[in-house]
C-alpha cells in the first residue's frame, strides 16, 4: 500500500466500536470524528477506561468500528484483505508500549532489527539500520544488552528506536511514559516529538500523563468513550 502524500496519515469518521457482553451492549468509543496529519504529535488524554487503548487499537486496524470509517493515508482499512492490513501494520505502522514488549531473548540491536525483518527488508540492512538508531538515541552500549539487563528508561527508548525503525507513517505510542520517573519521561517524550517534528508521518500518544501536553500540538480529552466538545473538536495547545 502506497499512501497518498496528500491524504491525512490517520482519518476516523463517525468512529464507534461496541462491545457486547451477556447480552448488553456498552461503548469503547462513540462518535470519533478526527483527522490527523504528517508532522503532527497529538495526545489521547484521559483517565483509566476513557476508551484511549480501544481508540489507538482502532487506528492500528487490530479491531474493525461497529460503525463508521477508519482510513490511513486515504485509504479505508475495511477495504484491505488480512494480508494486506498485516503488511500496512508491518512497514507503515510503529507501537510503542507501557509495558515495552520487548523480547527478553534477544539483544536491544537483535529487538530492532526484527521489526526490520519482519516489513521484508534484508539482514544486512535491517542490521545497519539498528546500530544507526541505536548510535541516534545515544543507547548504543545497550546493542548487545539483554532486556533484563535494562533499566525501565533503557527499555523504552530501545522500544522507541523499533517503533520508528521502519519510519512509520504512523506511531502510536500507549502510555509509554507509565513506569517512567520524570526525567526518563521527558526524554522519552522528546523523542516521539523528535520523530513527528521530522515530518516522516505523525505521533499518537495515548496518556493520562499531563505533562506530556507541553509536547503536543493537539489534545483529545477522551471521557467514556468520547472525545470531550463532542464530534471531535479539537483544542489547540
Amino acid at each position: 500500500m502506497n499512501p497518498s502524500a496528500d491524504a491525512p496519515v490517520i482519518e476516523l469518521v463517525d468512529a464507534s466500536k461496541i462491545y457486547r457482553s451477556a447480552g448488553r451492549d456498552s461503548a469503547g468509543i462513540r462518535h470519533v470524528s478526527l483527522r490527523i496529519d504528517r508532522g503532527e504529535l497529538v495526545l489521547l488524554l484521559g483517565p483509566s477506561g476513557s476508551g484511549k487503548t480501544t481508540l489507538l487499537t482502532l487506528m492500528a486496524g487490530l479491531l474493525a468500528p461497529t460503525a463508521g470509517t477508519v482510513a490511513i493515508g486515504g485509504r479505508t482499512l475495511e477495504e484491505l484483505s488480512p494480508p494486506r492490513m498485516q503488511r500496512l501494520r508491518a512497514e507503515k505502522i510503529g507501537f510503542v508500549f507501557q509495558a515495552f514488549n520487548l523480547i527478553d531473548v534477544l539483544t536491544a540491536a537483535e529487538n530492532i532489527g526484527l521489526v526490520l525483518r519482519f516489513a521484508g527488508v534484508p539482514a544486512d540492512v535491517a542490521g545497519t539500520r539498528s546500530m544507526q538508531l541505536l548510535r541516534e538515541f545515544h543507547i548504543e552500549h545497550l546493542a548487545r544488552e539483554f532486556p533484563p539487563r535494562m533499566s525501565q528508561g533503557e527499555k523504552q527508548r530501545v522500544a522507541v528506536a523499533r517503533g520508528v525503525a521502519n519510519r512509520p507513517l504512523l506511531l502510536l505510542a500507549d502510555e509509554p511514559t507509565a513506569s517512567l520517573d520524570t526525567d526518563r519521561a521527558l526524554e522519552i517524550a522528546d523523542m516521539l516529538h523528535d520523530y513527528a517534528r521530522s515530518g516522516v508521518g505523525a505521533v499518537v500518544v495515548a496518556t493520562h500523563d499531563a505533562r506530556l501536553t507541553r509536547y503536543a500540538d493537539r489534545v483529545f480529552h477522551l471521557h467514556d468513550g468520547a472525545i470531550r466538545g463532542g464530534g471531535g473538536e479539537r483544542e489547540r495547545v
